[in-house]
């Protein structure tokens, strides 16, 4: 695959480190090259609705999230070696619009409900189990989301409050304090480029105001095993 091709490495004493750390995101640039670009845009195809879930159950996906360009991405910032667990396909478009509220990324998917200190609460989602882990586990993950288009303001690019990835798990109170004392960021992206960003990290998207859309290949990456017998879920 096209996409095999491309190797990044990143010091810990690079600017990306330091952003990841202190800021709880960063953009590499040109993380995959027009050629891979156009390759991944034919193998995903039109999208139905909003996107799809369950992307890693795919071949060419997890070829892709585990390719040594992707993996380069993403390993600085992880306690061990990376490994995919849930990759998800965004298309935001004038036909299939939304917004997020502010929010973190507090749930994983798992195989089977057990009894696990610490984890909870437990939910299913469209037949999947999900549940809240401990703060520490989300600690030791990092998103990656490969854009296929252009991104801003206009067709409902990311907005992220730097820093708030150090608050741990914020209530409903906490989210708006935070909102009123740090500045938000949008993340303005060009095709190829990818956003690193940590689950806990507040972010929010408006609606497209734009005729064009926004794709997006968001993929979870997380750096240690499950504990208590727990496994992912990679069909989430």
């Amino acid at each position: 695959m096209i996409w095999m091709t491309r190797i990044f490495a990143h010091s810990s004493m690079s600017p990306a480190f330091s952003d990841i750390q202190n800021r709880g995101f960063t953009l590499v640039r040109e993380l995959l090259s027009q050629a891979a670009l156009d390759e991944l845009a034919r193998s995903l195809g039109p999208a139905t609705g909003a996107g799809a879930r369950g992307m890693l159950s795919l071949p060419w996906v997890r070829d892709l999230a585990t390719s040594e360009t992707l993996l380069a991405a993403v390993r600085p910032y992880l306690p061990d070696s990376p490994r995919p667990v849930r990759a998800i396909y965004f298309d935001k478009s004038p036909g299939t619009n939304w917004l997020v509220a502010w929010h973190q990324d507090l749930t994983i998917a798992v195989a089977d409900q057990t009894d696990a200190p610490g984890f909870g609460p437990w939910s299913t989602k469209e037949g999947l189990i999900h549940v809240q882990p401990p703060v520490e586990l989300l600690q030791n993950m990092i998103t990656l989301r490969l854009h296929l288009d252009d991104t801003d303001e206009s067709n409902g690019a990311l907005r992220l409050i730097p820093g708030s990835h150090t608050q741990g798990r914020l209530a409903a109170p906490d989210i708006e304090r935070l909102r009123s004392t740090l500045s938000e960021e949008t993340c303005r992206a060009s095709q190829g480029d990818a956003l690193l960003m940590r689950p806990l990290i507040l972010h929010a998207s408006g609606r497209s105001t734009s005729d064009r859309h926004r794709r997006i290949l968001h993929i979870e990456y997380a750096g240690c095993d499950l504990p208590h017998g727990l496994q992912w879920n990679l069909a989430a």
